[in-house]
């Protein structure tokens, strides 16, 4: 791939492995790298409470597991149908309220848990823009397709964004004060806000960010790969707004580049065959050549567990 501009990546320090402990967090993208280190098996929390857009959101999320608040009826609502919580995505929404809160709460408790073991916590902050319920006056995490005239639309200037990333990490080293921060800004962009307004938000982010950064704390430049090394719109779905699975490789290999460790990489490779294999769908499941290939597969399962007793395929 001729590439006419390359962004200088330095390996970090204090690098991912097999006996690294992951809490991902924040928008799209981390949903796309959090697949990633689920395909190749290294062992993480990913969006417990489901992708959340901003810096106010993810800082509501660490605050409630830290101190281990718990959800009762009057953090849910009913619309369309459905039980919803603000400071949520609707993929924990549920027809039923017991439910929802249940899920909440054990939300709440493995995360709490992660925080207090995590090696490394990867961030991933979508917009700048935020919506403030004008009942409540509480910035949400989602609207569940509430009727916008309920709340206002903000954006969250530089300083606002800072503070609320100080906060996350203060919260974090309270109880846990060897983790790893790797923040990003995803690479996704939000145009239902408005294209200048996209570009705005994003400056927000990727400036606070560059504030805190500190021993610790790193910065990884997904969305500048995407828009300055990625600039074409073919490495776009079809939506032209997410990276598609050119892009999402591409991006994954510069943070595999920087963040994990390189003696990893021939179990990696390993993985990779046994994760294809178990996708394979043979014409003959009896035939005898079907079952020589499952016996090999095994076989490296095996040699892989014998090193690494934690990884389930």
């Amino acid at each position: 791939m001729n590439l006419l501009t390359k962004i200088p990546l330095l390996k970090a320090q204090n690098q991912i492995d097999y006996s690294s402990q992951l809490l991902i967090l924040g928008s799209c993208f981390s949903e796309n790298i959090g697949a990633k280190l689920e395909y190749f098996k290294f062992q993480r929390l990913q969006n417990p409470f489901g992708i959340l857009f901003h810096p106010l959101a993810i800082q509501k999320l660490i605050q409630k597991s830290v101190h281990q608040e718990v959800f009762t009826e009057k953090d849910v609502f009913h619309v369309n149908e459905q039980w919803h919580s603000f400071d949520a995505h609707s993929v924990l929404s549920n027809p039923s309220k017991e439910k929802i809160i249940d899920d909440l709460n054990e939300a709440v408790q493995n995360t709490s848990s992660q925080l207090k073991k995590a090696s490394h916590i990867i961030i991933t902050l979508g917009t700048a823009w935020v919506y403030r319920n004008s009942a409540s006056e509480k910035v949400v995490a989602n609207c569940h397709k509430v009727p916008q005239a309920n709340f206002t639309k903000e954006l969250l200037n530089v300083d606002d964004v800072k503070e609320s990333l100080e906060r996350t990490i203060e919260m974090v080293r309270s109880i846990n004060p060897a983790a790893q921060f790797i923040f990003t800004v995803s690479p996704v962009r939000h145009l239902k806000d408005g294209f200048v307004e996209n570009q705005l938000s994003k400056s927000h982010l990727i400036s606070a960010v560059h504030k805190v950064l500190n021993d610790g704390i790193s910065y990884f430049p997904s969305y500048e790969i995407m828009m300055d090394e990625l600039r074409d719109y073919r490495f776009y779905a079809k939506d032209m707004i997410h990276p598609n699975e050119v892009a999402v490789d591409y991006i994954w290999g510069k943070f595999c580049e920087v963040w994990i460790v390189t003696n990893v990489y021939p179990t990696m490779k390993k993985i990779e065959k046994i994760q294809k294999g178990i996708l394979h769908k043979p014409f003959n499941e009896k035939s005898e050549q079907h079952q020589k290939f499952l016996i090999k597969l095994n076989v490296l399962k095996s040699e892989i567990n014998k090193e690494y007793p934690d990884l389930v395929f």
